[in-house]
């Protein structure tokens, strides 16, 4: 049972609150705390030049702003405190804040706690946007009202009071905005687990931990989807608290989603054929058995059968941009691991040119050379990580004989040219960094966006 959310509005009102990062989810929790009538102060990195008219509005609605170096230094005095996800619970200010008597939350957790729609909640390394659409667009089809946030859409929080009971909603939940959840999630899903974020937790077991948070608050009604050709999530079946329901992309099973001899199928009966879904990849098919096994109490199988054939995929994911002298450029920015590069590279089904590299994560650049090497015809590295995913290579060719030809460049701009130089008519080339863009640029969308304007220029 959700709690009213006037038990918040009363909780709130008054408390001296922090809210740390004025980015796309804490501005309007900010406005919103503010209409709460809470007494709220803004911390940011970024000076008062670089937030803009944002600093301006939050100065006329009476936001205190502490900004710039430092600006946790002074993250004290505080009842309630509102971290950005990416902030680790640990770091020494929140200790601080904490011991002080604050009580630490999250926007996420917040909504999660009080919204009163059935909530999807998606996680995993790879596939998370991806399931995270198709799921609402099958609620979509039903005719449900139908809400979509998280790492994707809209902060939601400030709407809370908006969404009603037989509301769905859909949140794609990344690690850091699980690893203090502490709530129910109706029907959870983990698509994969893969080494990610090495940079930010402390080591895999902290990483899976924070995933495992999505059911482990569950109640003895919730849903838990997990992959069962996936060792880390199959793995997970003992710890659930409510109904465990499985899918595969390798095997028949008596009792949940799997893909055989081309068809899709759902306890037992088919819904679509391989050739029916638009986006291509057999990731792609392990996303749309996870999406059906979360709707499956909701929504009918013909609703399921209709998206497969009409839903063309999301932007940054395998997205083709443009055919130019007979060659296909493909955009895959949102490929931040060497596990979602991978299953990107199957999909397309020919050796492709691969533009690869970014932000380092501290995460293994072995098994994209392992497995990747019988699809890539040739490798173009740029940023932080390209002499670490080199070197990958060439210990393969080193301990297995196996040589693929590699080009280092120093930017985006090289790397399509020198794409369009090797090319031949018929070749796929594709941006899929297996990597965070950090190191370039602030997001894989800026990422994605720059190389489409490259290629569209050529």
């Amino acid at each position: 049972m959700k709690k009213p959310f006037e038990e918040f509005k009363e909780f709130i009102k008054g408390k001296r609150v922090a809210v740390v990062g004025i980015g796309v989810s804490n501005i309007p929790l900010i406005r919103f705390l503010v209409k709460l009538g809470a007494k709220v102060t803004a911390f940011d990195k970024k000076s008062k030049d670089e937030l803009g008219y944002i600093a301006e509005e939050f100065e006329n609605l009476s936001v205190r702003l502490e900004l710039g170096e430092g600006y946790l230094d002074r993250l004290t005095g505080f009842e309630v405190v509102f971290k950005t996800p990416s902030m680790r619970i640990d770091c020494e200010a929140l200790v601080k804040a904490k011991e002080e008597g604050a009580y630490i939350t999250s926007e996420m957790e917040e909504f999660v706690r009080y919204c009163k729609g059935k909530i999807f909640g998606i996680t995993g390394s790879d596939g998370k946007t991806t399931t995270t659409t198709i799921v609402s667009r099958i609620l979509i089809e039903a005719g449900y009202k139908t809400w979509v946030g998280g790492n994707i859409g809209t902060p939601l929080f400030a709407n809370i009071e908006e969404i009603k009971e037989d509301d769905k909603v859909v949140l794609e939940l990344s690690s850091f905005q699980l690893m203090t959840m502490d709530t129910p999630i109706d029907v959870a899903v983990v698509t994969n687990l893969a080494p990610n974020h090495l940079d930010m937790h402390n080591d895999m077991d902290e990483y899976i931990n924070s995933k495992k948070n999505i059911f482990l608050y569950q109640e003895s009604d919730g849903v838990l989807i997990l992959n069962r050709e996936n060792e880390i999530t199959h793995g997970f079946v003992p710890e659930a608290k409510g109904e465990v329901r499985e899918f595969s992309s390798k095997e028949r099973l008596e009792k949940g989603a799997y893909f055989k001899d081309s068809i899709l199928y759902l306890d037992g009966e088919e819904v679509c054929a391989k050739d029916d879904i638009l986006i291509k990849g057999i990731h792609n098919i392990e996303n749309y058995l996870a999406a059906f096994l979360a709707t499956k109490d909701d929504v009918s199988i013909d609703v399921m059968k209709k998206v497969a054939k009409t839903f063309a995929g999301v932007e940054h994911r395998c997205e083709l941009v443009r055919e130019f002298n007979g060659v296909s450029y493909y955009n895959d920015s949102i490929a931040s691991s060497p596990t979602r590069t991978l299953a990107g590279l199957v999909a397309f089904e020919k050796k492709v040119i691969l533009i690869a590299g970014g932000y380092d994560k501290n995460i293994p650049f072995e098994p994209l050379a392992e497995e990747g090497y019988p699809f890539i015809k040739e490798l173009i590295l740029l940023g932080d990580t390209k002499k670490l995913i080199k070197d990958a290579f060439d210990k393969l060719k080193d301990e297995k004989g196996i040589e693929i030809p590699i080009v280092l460049v120093d930017n985006l701009e090289e790397a399509v040219i020198k794409a369009n130089e090797i090319a031949e008519y018929g070749d796929v080339v594709t941006l899929s960094p297996a990597c965070a863009s950090f190191d370039m640029f602030p997001n894989f969308v800026v990422r994605g966006n720059r190389y489409k304007e490259l290629v569209n220029n050529l």
